[in-house]
């Protein structure tokens, strides 16, 4: 693995169900997630986003192939192992932004260090929190902020353990126009001043369009990328994706039918 590359996949298919009734979620998807880099990953509904974001965190294992995070080959490793990757290396962001809400906000945020018993170096908290615009919140509760503002807490929480990767599932798709804007932009700039690993599933053109690059993905393969997109760019690739998976599964049907398997 080249030292530039925060994640490579090779040849990972991952397969659900037993073999009269299997579901092939993903089918020899082979990428890479370059470090400093921020990339979005679309695809009709069904094409295998959430289970390739699973599979590169370490929280669902391949059927077959590899995925490598840093130099860690994720399927030679077992549970112990993978959680304290997980803990240490990886960092999430989901819709919803699963803080405890008896907790304040910096004791949100350095959650991942005190369940690693780690103790948080002096500033640390303060120096995330600045950087998601949240200096002077550190000892409300979850419950007093916008949901914007829990969001930002939520990547403050990922941010603290300078994972060399941060997995986010439609982490806008809770907030309004405007503040997914601002959360999106926020991303952008850990990826190119922090130099931060940012992997994002969305269903959102616009969104999508803050990243540097896009992988798209139909029926559980790799259906092309766009470097440096736009909005329009990405929703007509989307257009043209929605008609091949619709293609493809029109295809499938009449196989079946026709008494192939």
């Amino acid at each position: 693995m080249t030292g530039d590359d925060a994640v490579r996949l090779t040849a990972v298919r991952k397969v659900y169900g037993k073999r009269d009734n299997e579901v092939v979620a993903l089918d020899g998807v082979t990428t890479r997630f370059g470090r400093g880099t921020f990339t979005a990953i679309m695809g009709p509904s069904g094409s295998g986003k959430s289970t390739l974001l699973q599979c590169a965190a370490g929280l669902d294992q391949p059927t077959s192939g590899s995925v490598l995070l840093e130099d860690h080959e994720l399927s030679e490793m077992n549970e112990t192992e993978l959680t304290k990757l997980r803990r240490d290396r990886i960092g999430f962001i989901f819709q919803s932004f699963n803080l405890l809400p008896v907790l304040t906000v910096r004791q949100n945020v350095t959650l991942p260090l005190r369940l690693a018993g780690r103790k948080p170096a002096r500033g640390q908290a303060s120096t995330v929190l600045e950087q998601v615009g949240l200096a002077g919140r550190s000892h409300r509760r979850p419950a007093e902020l916008s949901g914007g503002q829990q969001q930002r807490v939520a990547i403050a929480r990922a941010l603290v353990t300078d994972p060399a990767v941060i997995f986010a599932d439609e982490p806008t798709g809770a907030l309004d126009t405007r503040t997914a804007r601002d959360i999106l932009v926020l991303l952008q700039h850990a990826a190119r001043t922090a130099g931060q690993t940012i992997v994002m599933v969305t269903h959102d053109p616009v969104a999508a369009s803050y990243a540097d690059r896009v992988l798209f993905l139909a029926d559980g393969q790799l259906a092309g990328e766009l470097h440096a997109p736009t909005a329009e760019s990405v929703a007509e690739r989307m257009t043209h994706l929605g008609a091949y998976a619709d293609e493809q599964s029109r295809s499938r049907s009449t196989t079946i039918g026709g008494g192939q398997r």
